[in-house]
C-alpha cells in the first residue's frame, strides 16, 4: 500500500456536503431495507419435517432446538471434512453473540452441521463457542431438504405446538450481511480490504478470507 493511499483532506463544509450526500443515499437503502422487512413478515410458512440430531448431551430434535422459544434461527455450518473447517462459517460464528437479545425476541438460536459431532465439539471447544448451542446433522437429509447441499445456509423456523414450519432461509451475501464486524467495516474508509470491493486506487485488498 503506497503511504498516500488515503482518503482526501478537504475543509469541513465539504465534507459536511459530502457527507450529507452520502446520507441521502443512506436513508434510501434503510428505507428499501424497511420495505423488505415488511415483506419478509408476510411471507407465508411451510410445514418442515422432523429431524432427530446429534447433541453433546444426546440425541436432539429440530423442535427441541426451539427450548421454549417459538422462533428458532437455525445455522448449517458447512462441513468440508477432517480436520478442516470452513473460514465463512467460522468467521460467522464468531460474530455470533448476544443470544440473549435474540431470546427476548422468543427467538433461540442453534448451529448444526453434517460434521460428525466429535468433529464438531472439539472445533467448539478450541474457539471458545461454549455460549452456542450445537449439533450433528450427519447421517439426515437435513441439509439437502433445506437446499445446503454441501454449502452454509441460514434458515428460520417457526412452531405452533410441536409442528416446526419453515419461514425463511438465506445463503451467501444474505448471511454476509449479518455480521458485526463486517457491518463496521463497511463504515471504515478501507472497507473489509477483500479483493472483490469497488475500492480507490491504492486501498489495503486481500482475498476474502485470506
Amino acid at each position: 500500500m503506497s503511504e498516500t493511499a488515503m482518503p482526501p483532506v478537504v475543509p469541513a463544509a465539504e465534507w459536511e456536503r459530502a457527507r450529507a450526500e452520502l446520507l441521502v443515499a443512506e436513508k434510501e437503502a434503510t428505507r428499501a431495507e424497511d420495505r423488505l422487512a415488511a415483506q419478509r413478515r408476510r411471507l407465508p410458512m411451510v410445514e418442515f419435517g422432523e429431524y432427530t440430531f446429534a447433541g453433546p448431551d444426546g440425541p436432539v430434535t429440530l423442535r427441541e432446538l426451539f427450548g421454549d422459544r417459538r422462533q428458532l434461527a437455525l445455522y448449517q455450518f458447512m462441513h468440508s471434512g477432517p480436520d478442516h473447517f470452513c473460514p465463512g462459517c467460522t468467521y460467522f460464528t464468531k460474530n455470533v453473540t448476544n443470544l440473549a437479545g435474540l431470546a427476548r425476541n422468543d427467538i433461540a438460536w442453534a448451529t448444526v452441521s453434517d460434521m460428525p459431532l466429535d468433529q464438531m465439539a472439539g472445533y467448539w471447544k478450541q474457539m471458545g463457542w461454549e455460549h452456542i448451542p450445537f449439533a450433528s446433522s450427519a447421517g439426515t437429509t437435513f441439509a439437502a431438504d433445506c437446499g445446503a447441499g454441501g454449502g452454509f445456509l441460514l434458515n428460520m423456523f417457526f412452531r405452533d405446538g410441536d409442528t416446526v414450519y419453515r419461514t425463511y432461509s438465506t445463503g451467501q451475501r444474505g448471511v454476509d450481511r449479518l455480521l458485526f464486524s463486517t457491518l463496521v467495516s463497511d463504515l471504515a474508509p478501507y472497507g473489509r480490504q477483500e479483493d472483490w470491493e469497488d475500492s480507490p486506487e491504492g486501498w489495503p485488498q486481500e482475498p476474502t478470507y485470506g
